[in-house]
């Protein structure tokens, strides 16, 4: 969901990639001001756990109803003049970009002006499709095949920082192969959102830049959000990264290569503006929201759990649309639950915090739907106990998850995945730290492992893991 790739986010698994009252810096009592319930203590006391004063933080707003729930800041927003986030500042949003990319074709479409089935060759005629029929369609769902320019062997080291025009941005990825046919399967592509882009300017005979400015920001009043480039932007944020030993400046990079498919800057405020406008049939008719926030399905019938640049999924059983993002210096989250009525945003200018704003945002995003995620409690384990479960579980053809002790901890590994510990909170469950991501190992009448269920990031649903045996011989984990 990232405009940058293998930033893992906490909404990664869920999209198999697998996203406040004024507090910050002020008084308790001013969040629970004219409050009918505990959701703002809760939530106050959840996120003063998560950030620092110290270090660059975040800006959350959560709506319920049509009414601010909770609204703060917390952190810094710049640490070298010693400025404190507060909840009225600029981000950068990485790709939430894409929503309002997708609501601008759909504009466009309501103007009679193109239709998502058309082919993209009937505006992008030069663009070398490699004997596919790739569709609008297939790019707003991530499911045209086109390879992501920003995949592209240390591509985001260096090529990222040059200044480009649109056509220069496409001549990068133009002439890939293709990783599957359109509509095979989905796979994240920002190539498909710079495309989008263009097919935009041809079609509006304006700048994508303005485009937004003229039919989306200034008709719903979204005076804080802006696309990104060198001006002067009042309340901007300075995002930061890691350099393995500490906090940085993070890298810089023109803001003309996200483009379509991540240059958008805003504020938690303009965010619920911009949700509340789009769910209220403000901006697209019926027809439109409806094909936005409808799964694309694949050629074999089954669904991409996205539609147009928002993912579809499940928070505790109830229906969401989400997207993240994540841009050099800064990673984000947008949450909507239709059935309750409530949008979750967290906007953070820390991308290596953890946990991150998928983690925050799907925690603050259950209490507000009044089912908050169990916070799980290590316990002591004797370390003998825990080589029972040692051994290889199969998820299904080609993927497996690799269990192993290791002085007297235990770690999972799946294939192609990191190593990373999971923590015991029973017998026979376990988690891992700063995650939602919580595992069951199942056992016989002996205490023998059958097989492990595993709830990504929370998920409603498990994802089973047959017990297949030992670890082969010699096998060593990273």
């Amino acid at each position: 969901m990232h405009w940058y790739p293998n930033r893992r986010s906490g909404l990664a698994a869920i999209l198999q990639l697998v996203l406040l009252t004024e507090l910050a810096l002020v008084s308790p009592s001013t969040a629970v001001e004219g409050t009918e319930d505990d959701l703002p203590r809760q939530i106050e006391i959840f996120l003063s756990g998560v950030y620092s004063d110290e270090e660059p933080g975040a800006a959350i707003i959560v709506m319920r109803h049509g009414e601010v729930a909770y609204r703060g800041a917390f952190g810094m927003a710049n640490l070298e003049l010693g400025v404190p986030l507060e909840p009225e500042m600029v981000f950068r949003l990485g790709s939430i970009t894409k929503q309002f990319t997708a609501a601008a074709i759909l504009l466009l479409e309501e103007d009679g002006k193109l239709s998502v089935t058309d082919p993209i060759t009937d505006y992008l005629p030069d663009y070398p499709t490699h004997g596919h029929t790739i569709t609008i369609e297939h790019l707003l769902a991530h499911t045209s095949g086109i390879y992501s320019y920003t995949a592209i062997p240390g591509y985001m080291l260096t090529t990222v920082r040059q200044d480009m025009t649109v056509d220069e941005l496409i001549d990068q990825f133009k002439d890939h192969p293709m990783e599957f046919s359109p509509g095979e399967r989905w796979s994240y592509s920002n190539s498909g959102y710079i495309l989008l882009g263009a097919i935009l300017e041809k079609v509006s005979g304006v700048s994508y830049a303005e485009f937004l400015q003229k039919r989306i920001f200034e008709p719903l009043g979204l005076e804080r959000t802006y696309y990104g480039g060198p001006q002067i932007i009042p309340n901007r944020v300075t995002g930061y990264d890691s350099d393995g030993d500490g906090l940085r400046n993070a890298y810089p990079l023109s803001m003309t290569q996200p483009y379509a498919a991540g240059s958008l800057l805003s504020t938690v405020d303009d965010l619920a503006r911009w949700d509340a406008a789009l769910f209220g049939g403000e901006l697209l008719s019926p027809s439109s929201l409806e094909k936005m926030t409808t799964p694309f399905t694949l050629n074999d019938g089954s669904s991409a759990n996205y539609g147009y640049g928002l993912a579809t999924t499940t928070l505790r059983g109830l229906a969401a649309l989400t997207h993240g993002g994540g841009i050099f210096g800064f990673l984000t989250l947008g949450l909507h639950v239709p059935d309750k009525d409530i949008y979750v945003a967290v906007l953070s200018n820390n991308t290596a915090h953890q946990p991150d704003t998928g983690y925050v945002g799907l925690k603050i995003a259950a209490m507000a739907v009044g089912d908050p995620f169990e916070d799980f409690k290590a316990i002591e384990v004797d370390p003998s106990a825990l080589e029972r479960f040692e051994g290889v579980y199969r998820i299904d053809e080609g993927n497996t998850r690799t269990v192993s002790v290791d002085e007297g901890r235990l770690f999972t590994q799946r294939t192609g995945g990191d190593r990373l510990e999971i923590t015991p909170h029973s017998e026979t469950g376990y988690f891992y730290k700063e995650s939602l991501t919580h595992l069951e190992f199942v056992v016989d009448e002996q205490g023998n492992p059958t097989h492990m269920l595993m709830y990504p990031d929370g998920a409603d649903e498990p994802e089973k893991a047959a017990y297949v045996g030992p670890a082969p011989p010699g096998k060593k984990l990273d």
